[in-house]
């Protein structure tokens, strides 16, 4: 089996609920450290372990590309209905498509840009709801205006993703047994499902 040790290992807790992406040695660890209480999806690792001086035998560990442990997790409260996952770049032009929300064009992060709707100067916030992905040139021509007052249209409705939403955006390569499990947990009407559904999903 060949194996890109780069490839994410997603856990989550016992009930499935997605927690983090975690690399190989650490899912390792869980395992051996008998934390995982099952694991789905397809095996994505075998890694080979020392020789049993009693059986002779060498000792290996299969990793499944997701991971369910046992015990609370320490950031438990980050899935409460309440919970807004931190703001960062990267994230917002995933959940965005790398689409600039004003043109409609896709380009890669380095000319992308986070535009607030509601201009900060004009006391708009800096968080999920108030923001999108904008192209640098679209930025600059809107420059400290709302896009009523600039004469532009704003293509979609920002929204704040939940944490399973959030745990999506921060994966790199995302398999399908992944996405599945993943989509499982968006919720019904999620913005972010139709967009991933309609297939415009960038799974960097």
């Amino acid at each position: 089996m060949s194996m890109n040790l780069q490839q994410q290992v997603l856990r989550t807790d016992v009930s499935g609920m997605p927690l983090e992406w975690i690399n190989y040695q650490d899912a390792v660890r869980l395992i051996s450290l008998e934390q995982v209480s099952y694991a789905l999806g397809k095996t994505l690792y075998c890694i080979h372990g020392g020789i049993n001086a009693a059986s002779g035998l060498q000792s290996q560990v299969e990793v499944n590309a997701i991971l369910a442990t046992w015990g609370t997790h320490p950031h438990k409260h980050l899935f409460a209905d309440s919970y807004v996952p931190p703001l960062s770049n990267k994230a917002l032009f995933r959940r965005d498509q790398n689409l600039c929300l004003y043109c409609g064009q896709q380009f890669p992060n380095f000319m992308l840009s986070r535009d607030h709707v509601a201009p900060l100067s004009q006391g708009g916030k800096d968080k999920w709801s108030n923001v999108v992905t904008a192209c640098k040139r679209c930025n600059n021509y809107k420059a400290g205006r709302t896009p009523e007052q600039a004469g532009i249209q704003l293509l979609a409705i920002p929204f704040t993703p939940t944490h399973a939403e959030y745990v999506y955006l921060q994966g790199r390569k995302i398999l399908a047994d992944q996405m599945e499990f993943l989509l499982a947990h968006f919720p019904r009407n999620s913005e972010l499902r139709k967009r991933v559904e309609q297939g415009q999903s960038l799974l960097a």
